[in-house]
């Protein structure tokens, strides 16, 4: 970092930054492996509570979880066909990591 009184350094004298891999840039297995994680929480602690007979703060935290994974892969594939589209609203450099 330069301190006070120094030129910070040039464009010219740094290498470019490369892009990132194709799947460390793409957000859909992350995206859908956390909610069926979330889905197994779900599965797994209503059967438990069911036993009980009362639905505890830890399913609906479980449930609220699926419900927000699945809300947000939406989202992408919606973006993701929007930039595709050439949509003017949509994110820039999406389409390309659809096959």
């Amino acid at each position: 970092m330069a301190q006070d009184g120094e030129s910070a350094p040039s464009d010219a004298h740094h290498r470019p930054v490369p892009g990132l891999p194709r799947r460390l840039a793409d957000p859909t297995p992350v995206v859908l492996l956390g909610t069926a994680l979330w889905l197994v929480a779900a599965v797994v602690l209503g059967w438990r509570d069911a036993a009980d007979g009362s639905l505890d703060v830890h399913f609906w935290t479980a449930v609220a979880g699926t419900t927000l994974g699945v809300i947000g892969y939406g989202v992408f594939r919606w973006q993701r066909s929007a930039a595709r589209r050439g949509s003017r609203g949509s994110w820039q450099g999406l389409s390309g990591l659809d096959s």
